[in-house]
């Protein structure tokens, strides 16, 4: 039982010996580097969960730098902010190395906000090109041309926190591209000079509101595609025939039931003519029994109807030659 003691006990003072020797050559780095730090500072740190060798090693690459405005409470708080810390003192070094104007608070509060702050001062001092995917555009003459683009771009160091990204960037020049061909009369006038398209973009301040600065666009690539507007002349004509065989279909539906309702309506006449007729009998009739009509008179209307019945005939007759 005492030996598990005793060994537990010198597991625990091996531990603490392990840490105390960490933290001496930690202190002893500083010193030799020339940075001022305490051994109960380092142990503070530990006890508020702050690695010493990432805030040592920051102190030290700042001072041999030559920035000397950096603290170790600095270094702490944007620790404990959930920073990287090792990325800001880079960013620093790397700026005034290029004599870009970043101090700690400003490379500090774009490390907070997501975006990586040594990458920003790379790209400011060696700007980053990036390829517009392939856009298509329509010029004035109906024929559609297919630009693809390279736009050079360097960071805005006072513009990351809150500025647009890349997506943006590509939007507008999208846009810009598609309005710059638009405007164009002609195709070939694009063809002939690409470089109109780079000038009316640039003209525009696409990089306004972003965390970039354009610094060139240079049509990379120029695609004849189709030929949209005879193939929208063709899609209106094809249209128009069929409104057209549509409205004539609808007059030879309208003519059709004209005809019908004609047709009905001369049968409901001939129907009243026989209906008419049917009853002439019963009125010769009854004036022949109130001697109102004579038999004389009946030979006379028989004779009448008889040559009216022939006429007919005669210009049915007619009708039919004329016709054959």
């Amino acid at each position: 039982m005492e030996f598990v003691f005793f060994g537990i006990l010198g597991v625990i003072g091996l531990i603490i010996f392990i840490m105390i020797f960490r933290i001496i050559g930690l202190w002893l780095s500083a010193q030799f580097s020339g940075v001022r730090v305490n051994l109960l500072q380092l142990v503070i740190m530990r006890f508020r969960k702050v690695p010493p060798s990432v805030i040592v090693q920051a102190l030290i690459t700042s001072h041999k730098a030559g920035l000397n405005q950096i603290t170790r409470d600095e270094l702490e708080a944007h620790f404990l902010a959930g920073g990287n810390v090792v990325a800001v003192t880079n960013a620093l070094v790397s700026a005034d190395k290029a004599n870009i104007q970043l101090d700690f608070q400003q490379a500090a509060a774009i490390d907070l906000a997501g975006r990586d702050v040594f990458e920003a001062v790379q790209t400011s001092v060696n700007p980053r090109v990036i390829n517009t995917p392939s856009v298509a555009a329509v010029a004035q003459d109906g024929i559609q041309l297919i630009a693809k683009a390279r736009v050079t771009v360097r960071a805005n160091i006072s513009r990351l926190v809150g500025g647009a990204g890349e997506e943006t960037i590509l939007a507008r020049v999208g846009e810009g591209i598609v309005t710059s061909i638009g405007s164009s009369n002609s195709h070939k006038d694009v063809l002939e000079n690409p470089d109109r398209i780079s000038r009316l973009v640039l003209e525009k301040g696409l990089d306004a509101g972003t965390a970039f600065e354009i610094l060139s666009i240079d049509i990379a690539d120029i695609d004849i595609g189709n030929n949209i507007g005879a193939k929208l002349q063709t899609d209106q004509a094809e249209a128009d025939l069929k409104v057209a065989e549509a409205k004539a279909e609808e007059r030879r539906a309208m003519a059709v039931a004209v005809e019908q309702e004609m047709k009905a309506k001369a049968q409901e006449a001939r129907a009243k003519v026989i209906e008419a007729e049917a009853e002439v009998p019963k009125a010769m009739a009854e004036a022949f029994r109130n001697g109102n009509l004579g038999i004389m008179d009946y030979y006379k209307m028989d004779n009448i109807q008889a040559d009216t019945s022939m006429r007919s005939s005669i210009a049915d007759t007619d009708s039919s030659t004329e016709q054959s």
